[in-house]
C-alpha cells in the first residue's frame, strides 16, 4: 500500500482477556472506533502495545487480524524494537510476510549504541526491506537521541521517510524542517505537546489517548490543519489532563483504564505490569471520569 505519513496514527494497546490471552473481539472494537473517527493509520506493537511482552506468534496474529479487518482502508504499521540487529532483521522480514504496510523503528534496545552504531543499525534494517520506515526518536525513554546530523547521514536510505518526534523538545520540528524541508515527515509522539508541534508544521500525530478518545484526537488534528486554532484549543485544553496520562511510566495502565472507562477496551495488562489499585487507581479514575463527564459535544 502507498500511503503518506500524515494525520493521526494511533499507537494501539494490545487487548488481553482476564486469562492473559489476546482479546481479538475487543481489539476489533477499538479498530472500528479508530476507523470511524477518521485516523490515517495504526501502529501495532509499540510501547502502548506492550511489545516486550508479546510473543512472535501474538504479533503475527495482531498484524494479520488488523489487516483483515481494516481491508486496505488505512496502513498497518508494525513497531520494531529489538536488542540485536539479527532479531530486528527477523522481525522486519516477518512484517513483510505478514502484510504490514510500514515499520516504526527504534534504536537498539538495552545497549546504548553510539551515533555510528545507531546509524549503521538503521541502515542495515532499511536495506533489508522495501517498506517505508518511521524512525522513533525517544531519548527520554530509550536513552538514544537521533540527531539532525544522524538524519543527514540517513538521507541515502530512501525508505526512511518519517520520524516519530518524541524528544519532548518542540523546537526539533523547526530544526528538522529548516534542515531537511519535506524530506522527512514529522509525527509528534508525545500527546501533551501534539497541538504545539502541529502548529509548528508537524505532519501528524502518533497518539496514545486516542485509544480512549479517537474522535477528539482526530478533531484536534483536523481543526489545526484547517487553521481553526480557537476551536482546536478549546478541545485541547479539555483534553490536557487526560493527555498527561501519556507521559508517565505507567502510561499503559493509565491509557488502558481510560479506554475501559470509555467503553473501547479493557484494563487488563500483562505482567510484570499489574492493574492499578488503591489511591493511585482512585486518582487516575477521577481524572478519567472528570474528562468523560466534561467531554466536548460535536
Amino acid at each position: 500500500m502507498t500511503f503518506e505519513w500524515k494525520g493521526v496514527f494511533p499507537a494501539l494497546t494490545t487487548q488481553f482477556t482476564k486469562n492473559d490471552e489476546l482479546d481479538l473481539p475487543l481489539f476489533e472494537k477499538n479498530i472500528e472506533a479508530q476507523l470511524e473517527a477518521g485516523v490515517q493509520g495504526i501502529v501495532l506493537g509499540g510501547t502502548l502495545g506492550e511489545a516486550s511482552t508479546l510473543t512472535n506468534s501474538e504479533k503475527e496474529t495482531l498484524v494479520r487480524f488488523a489487516i483483515e479487518k481494516i481491508n486496505g482502508k488505512i496502513p498497518v504499521i508494525l513497531n520494531i524494537a529489538e536488542s540485536s540487529t539479527k532479531d530486528a532483521l527477523l522481525q522486519t522480514t516477518n512484517a513483510g510476510k505478514w502484510g504490514a504496510d510500514g515499520l516504526m523503528l527504534l534504536p537498539p534496545m538495552r545497549y546504548k549504541a553510539d551515533d555510528r552504531e545507531t546509524v549503521f543499525y538503521f541502515k542495515k534494517i532499511a536495506a533489508a526491506t522495501d517498506l517505508p520506515i518511521m524512525i522513533y526518536n525517544n531519548p527520554v525513554d530509550y536513552k538514544i537521541e537521533v540527531t539532525p546530523d544522524m538524519f543527514d547521514t540517513l538521507q541515502g536510505c530512501k525508505n526512511i521517510t518519517a520520524v516519530k518526534e518524541s524528544t519532548r523538545d518542540v523546537s526539533n520540528v523547526s530544526r528538522m524542517k529548516n534542515r531537511f524541508g519535506d524530506r522527512y515527515k514529522i509525527l509528534c509522539g508525545v500527546d501533551t505537546i501534539a497541538m504545539e508541534e502541529l502548529l509548528l508544521g508537524a505532519d501528524g500525530w502518533v497518539a496514545g489517548l486516542v485509544c480512549a478518545f479517537p474522535k477528539e484526537t482526530v478533531m484536534i488534528y483536523e481543526l489545526v490543519k484547517a487553521g481553526k486554532i480557537e476551536a482546536a484549543t478549546k478541545i485541547y485544553r479539555w483534553f490536557m489532563p487526560l493527555l498527561e496520562l501519556d507521559i508517565h511510566p505507567k502510561l499503559v495502565q493509565y491509557i488502558k483504564l481510560a479506554a475501559a472507562q470509555a467503553g473501547l477496551g479493557s484494563e487488563f495488562v500483562r505482567e510484570p505490569r499489574l492493574l492499578l489499585e488503591g489511591e493511585e487507581r482512585k486518582k487516575i479514575l477521577s481524572i478519567i471520569n472528570d474528562g468523560i463527564a466534561k467531554r466536548p459535544i460535536f
